[in-house]
């Protein structure tokens, strides 16, 4: 039985280079069947305490910790706004922490970013390396793509050291899903 990974750019953008990133990544994985998850697909009020007090954690945010689990793996693109999370994600991660604070269940992850300028989402990547493994992010590679219109055509990484960089990350979390 094939190894099941969940693939996400981690914006609500229709036009996401993160997740077109992510979806490229994972087709790339080989002897895994991909789930794609789009963000717009959860529609959560503004996480408050107050919220949390009143209504409790709202069932996307549980529907979401569920699909984690449902797989072995996950290759995330984290789109960056302002150096960090875009309000999307961060909003989702907040309730879904609030739902378990262990949310990503030692799941392999290969993350990724990636935009149109030349630090391909460095700030945001750091981010997630730094916080994702105190909520059970098993981080086995991660990979940042910049300039992501210059580098990336026809569904491949055209830079020969960067796509050399990303084929190692891949192998990574190959190896991972093995174990």
């Amino acid at each position: 039985m094939a190894k099941r990974i969940l693939a996400f750019g981690a914006s609500t953008s229709s036009t996401s280079i993160n997740k077109q990133f992510a979806h490229i990544v994972a087709g790339n994985v080989s002897g895994v069947e991909v789930t794609p998850l789009d963000l717009r697909d959860y529609d959560l009020p503004i996480y408050s305490s107050d919220e949390e007090a009143a209504n409790g954690v709202p069932a996307d945010a549980t529907r979401f910790l569920e699909t984690i689990r449902a797989h072995d793996g996950l290759v995330i693109s984290l789109a960056e706004h302002n150096g960090s999370y875009t309000a999307a994600f961060k909003n989702l991660f907040d309730w879904t922490t609030r739902a378990d604070g262990k949310c990503w269940a030692e799941k392999p992850m290969l993350l990724l970013a990636t935009s149109p300028g030349e630090r391909g989402g460095a700030s945001v990547l750091a981010a997630a390396l730094d916080r994702f493994p105190r909520h059970d992010g098993t981080i086995v590679a991660s990979f940042s793509l910049p300039s992501f219109q210059e580098n990336m055509k026809d569904g491949e990484v055209a830079d020969t050291e960067l796509a050399a960089g990303l084929n190692e990350a891949i192998a990574a979390f190959e190896a991972a899903l093995k174990r």
